[in-house]
C-alpha cells in the first residue's frame, strides 16, 4: 500500500515538474522574442542617430568654411 502511495506522489511530482518546466520554456521564448524586437528598434534608432550626427558634422564643417548648401551640392 505504501508503494502505491509513493508511486502516486512521484508521478504527481513529475507532472507538476513538467508543467512548471513548460511554463518556464514558454516564458523564455516570449522573453527572447521581446528581446529581439527591442534590439531591432534600438539598432534602428542608433543608425538614425549616426546619420544625423554625420549630417551635423558636415553642416558644421561647411559652415566653418563659409560654404552654403548650394555650393556643396553643385560640386
Amino acid at each position: 500500500m505504501f508503494y502505491a502511495l509513493a508511486a502516486v506522489l512521484v508521478v504527481s511530482g513529475l507532472v507538476i515538474l513538467v508543467f512548471g518546466l513548460r511554463r518556464a520554456a514558454l516564458a523564455a521564448g516570449r522573453y527572447a522574442r521581446t528581446s529581439r524586437a527591442v534590439n531591432t528598434e534600438v539598432n534602428a534608432a542608433k543608425g538614425m542617430l549616426r546619420a544625423r550626427r554625420a549630417a551635423l558634422r558636415i553642416a558644421v564643417r561647411d559652415r566653418r568654411a563659409k560654404k552654403t548648401i548650394g555650393t556643396v551640392t553643385e560640386g
